[in-house]
C-alpha cells in the first residue's frame, strides 16, 4: 500500500513534469528552443552533481559508459526537448503533455520490435490500438483549421518517439551496471549539457529578447525544478514504492499540463481533447505489464519525459 508522504511525492512529481509543458510556453517568449534546452539542462546538471556531492556519490566512471551517456542524453534528453520547443511555437502547452503521454506506447513497440518484450498480448494490443487512436481524435485532421497545428504536434509526438528510444537504450545499456541511479542521472544531464553547448553556435543564434524576464524566470524553473529537483524526487520514489507505483505519474502529467494551460494561459479545453486524452491514458493502462521486471532509470517526460521537456 502506497504511503500518504509517497502520494504526496507522486502529486508533486506529476506537478513538476506536467507543468513542464507550460514552462516552455512561458520560456519561448525570451528564448529559442535550443537556447531553452542548453538553460534547461545546465541547471539540471549543476542540481544534479550538487546533489551527488551532497550524497558523496561517485559520478559514472569509464569511456565506454560516457559513450552510452552522451547517446541516452541525445534520444532522451537534447533531441525531445528541442522538438517540444518547436512543437509548443504552434501547439499550446496542455495539448504538447497530452501528445507526450504516448511515450509509453512508443516504448512498446521500440522494445517490441527489438524482441525485448514477449508478452503481447490482445490487451496489449488494444491499448496500442487505442492509445493511437485518441491521438487522432486530438489531431481531429478531419476539422477546419487543423492542418496549421499538425506539423507541431508530429513534432511533439516524435520527441515523445524519441523518449521511448532513450528509455529502450538506457534500459539495455546503463541499467543494472552497479552505476548509483541519481549519479547516472547527472551523467546523462552533463552529457545533453555538452551536446547542447555544441549545437548551440549552429542552431541557437537567434536574438535574446532580455526584456522579456518572465521567460528567463520560466526556463530556470524548468532546468532547477522540471529537470534536476524532479530526478532525484523520482529515485526517491523508486527506491520506496517501486517502479509500479511510481509510474502512476505518467496518467496524472497531462491531466496537470491541460489544467495549467487552460487556467494560466487561457488556452482552449474541448471536449474533444478531453475524450481524446482519456482515451490515449486509457490505451497506455492497457500496455502495462501487469508484472513489470525493470524499474524505470529515466523519468517517464521526461520517458514515462523515461525522460523526459
Amino acid at each position: 500500500m502506497t504511503s500518504s508522504g509517497s502520494l504526496t511525492r507522486i502529486g508533486l512529481l506529476a506537478l513538476l513534469w506536467g507543468s513542464s509543458f507550460l514552462w516552455i510556453e512561458l520560456a519561448l517568449k525570451a528564448l529559442s528552443p535550443v537556447q531553452i534546452v542548453f538553460v534547461r539542462v545546465g541547471l539540471g546538471a549543476l542540481v544534479l552533481v550538487a546533489i551527488c556531492k551532497a550524497m558523496k556519490l561517485p559520478l559514472p566512471k569509464g569511456g565506454r559508459t560516457w559513450m552510452h551517456l552522451g547517446v541516452a542524453a541525445l534520444f532522451a534528453n537534447v533531441l525531445p526537448f528541442i522538438l517540444f520547443g518547436v512543437g509548443q511555437q504552434t501547439v499550446g502547452s496542455g495539448m504538447a503533455g497530452v501528445l507526450n503521454a504516448t511515450t509509453p506506447l512508443w516504448t512498446l513497440l521500440i522494445a517490441a520490435s527489438l524482441g525485448q518484450e514477449k508478452s503481447f498480448g490482445p490487451l496489449r494490443v488494444l491499448g496500442l490500438v487505442l492509445g493511437f487512436g485518441g491521438v487522432m481524435l486530438i489531431f481531429a485532421p478531419w476539422r477546419d483549421g487543423a492542418g496549421s497545428a499538425i506539423p507541431g504536434s508530429i513534432a511533439i509526438l516524435v520527441a515523445a518517439l524519441s523518449y521511448g528510444v532513450g528509455a529502450v537504450y538506457v534500459g539495455r545499456n546503463l541499467s543494472g551496471n552497479g552505476t548509483p541511479p541519481t549519479s547516472t542521472a547527472a551523467g546523462q544531464m552533463l552529457m545533453a549539457t555538452a551536446l547542447t553547448g555544441v549545437l548551440l553556435p549552429v542552431a541557437g543564434t537567434q536574438p535574446v529578447h532580455w526584456e522579456v524576464t518572465s521567460g528567463f524566470v520560466a526556463a530556470a524553473v524548468l532546468g532547477v525544478f522540471g529537470t534536476g529537483l524532479s530526478f532525484l524526487l523520482f529515485f526517491r520514489l523508486i527506491a520506496d514504492e517501486g517502479a509500479t507505483a511510481t509510474t502512476t505519474v505518467t496518467y496524472l502529467m497531462p491531466v496537470v499540463s491541460v489544467a495549467l494551460g487552460a487556467i494560466v494561459l487561457g488556452e482552449e479545453l474541448s471536449v474533444r481533447v478531453v475524450i481524446g486524452m482519456l482515451v490515449v491514458i486509457g490505451g497506455v493502462m492497457l500496455t502495462r505489464p501487469r508484472r513489470p521486471k525493470v524499474a524505470l532509470t529515466v523519468p517517464p517526460v521526461e520517458t514515462a519525459r523515461a525522460t523526459s521537456e
